[in-house]
């Protein structure tokens, strides 16, 4: 007798073909509505809505518990050094090696959440960061306290490397650029917080309280963010492609001249600007100023102009262009350092203030360009963007210390500049063909990646 088989559904999935998660993270289960065989494409949530916000609060959530742990060394600097009897350049080992470990996973989560889905991958992320960060002050060594550092980094590089992917994915296009310059924001605002608490509680009971509370305010925010953050219905699980086909994807990325003019700029510019915070509390604790920790805290404030002028920029390309507006920032971070040549005090303040603003206005015009010159592969070519930023923190952040010690302050300002204006030669030469700012920002493109706190 013949059989009869059952009819196939014409909505089946083929072999080869990318199939939406059915579930995607924690608190985001939920059946993916990429568009398929003849259903539209997810519009994304509009501004406005529940849901939206729900996003926009929750990655400031994950943003906070990122960045306030991965700089929650970097205020109590000073006093790592002298209870450990080391120097400043060992001492800023416990930021370089958590960013080393960021730089070096912020790929393989990137292919990782191509697969599981993005809600996942940064919430097994911020877990695991959160409980190695809970480890840190409990370290009984120096080594052991940097094996932590890196490994909290290396578990940490699962939301910039994820996070505006996912905006990307679940907004709609239209509203797209304002929700990640709102989350842009809202990491600079949790490296912020970080500081602001490791300071005074480090000048009271020393660098491992400091390091304790920093890591309870990351687990508070990290539960907000599984709990806010919503379904997923924008994602859609990726083929494996492989290593010859990551490999291609990257290469690709690595030939094109004005993505490697980006990604040099990240590692300069990042480089630099985590050196001059990094010892700059080791100039205003010593003589003539001999600050205390929590004055020296402070400084961090200035991370609020950079809050400012990541948004601003954005709005000044649509008049000047990317290239212009980038070189403009580049040439403030030069004036700010200058300033901190000087022995005033509140002219230093000012030159701080300048400086910051002047890089996030810059580094947030660099890292959404990415987007726009990639047209495939984007969440690769904004993950190689985060592997330099990571890489010029961890390597110059560091190098910056050995100036520092030989040489002083106008020793180690000056190589900043230096970088500064080597940027701004290579970024003149490389995008030297005029832009059209009304192309700048076209519809649907993708937003400005993840600026550090």
């Amino acid at each position: 007798m013949p059989r009869f088989l059952p009819r196939r559904s014409s909505t089946a999935a083929r072999p080869g073909t990318p199939v939406p998660a059915a579930i995607e993270g924690a608190g985001s289960a939920g059946a993916g509505t990429a568009a398929g065989a003849g259903n539209p494409p997810w519009p994304g949530h509009s501004k406005g809505s529940r849901a939206y916000g729900k996003i926009l609060a929750g990655l400031a959530f994950a943003g906070v518990a990122t960045f306030a742990q991965l700089y929650s060394t970097q205020a109590v600097l000073p006093i790592l050094a002298a209870d450990l009897q080391i120097t400043a350049a060992e001492a800023a080992l416990t930021i370089s090696l958590a960013t080393v470990g960021l730089a070096v996973t912020v790929l393989p989560w990137s292919f990782l959440a191509d697969r599981i889905g993005r809600v996942r991958a940064m919430a097994w992320g911020i877990s695991a960061a959160t409980v190695l960060g809970l480890l840190v002050p409990l370290a009984s060594s120096f080594p052991m306290l940097l094996g932590l550092r890196m490994l909290e980094g290396m578990a940490l590089g699962g939301i910039p490397a994820i996070a505006i992917a996912y905006l990307n994915e679940e907004v709609n296009k239209a509203h797209a650029a304002l929700a990640a310059g709102s989350y842009v924001a809202g990491t600079t605002l949790g490296g912020l917080a970080g500081r602001l608490v490791a300071g005074p509680v480090g000048e009271l009971w020393g660098w491992r309280a400091a390091a304790l509370a920093v890591s309870v305010l990351a687990t508070v925010a990290a539960v907000l963010f599984l709990v806010l953050v919503p379904k997923a219905r924008g994602f859609t699980a990726a083929a494996a492609s492989g290593f010859r086909g990551a490999v291609r994807t990257l290469a690709g990325h690595g030939r094109n001249p004005r993505l490697l003019a980006l990604y040099v700029q990240a590692f300069l510019l990042m480089g630099g600007f985590v050196a001059v915070y990094n010892y700059l509390g080791f100039r205003l604790s010593g003589e003539p100023f001999s600050l205390p920790a929590t004055a020296i805290s402070l400084i961090f404030l200035a991370y609020l102009s950079g809050t400012v002028s990541a948004r601003w920029s954005a709005g000044l390309t649509l008049r000047f262009g990317r290239r212009n507006v980038l070189l403009a920032g580049t040439a403030l971070m030069v004036c700010g350092l200058a300033l901190t040549l000087t022995q005033l005090l509140p002219l230093i303040l000012l030159g701080l203030l300048v400086f910051t603003g002047g890089f996030f206005a810059a580094h947030s015009i660099g890292a959404g360009w990415t987007g726009v010159i990639a047209t495939t592969g984007r969440a690769q070519a904004a993950s190689l963007y985060n592997l330099a930023y990571y890489l010029g923190s961890s390597i110059i952040g560091w190098a910056g210390g050995l100036v520092f010690q030989s040489f002083g302050w106008t020793a180690l300002a000056l190589t900043v500049i230096g970088l500064a204006g080597t940027t701004a030669v290579i970024t003149a030469v490389v995008h030297s063909s005029p832009v059209n700012p009304a192309a700048v920002h076209p519809a649907g493109g993708a937003p400005p990646a993840t600026v550090s706190g």
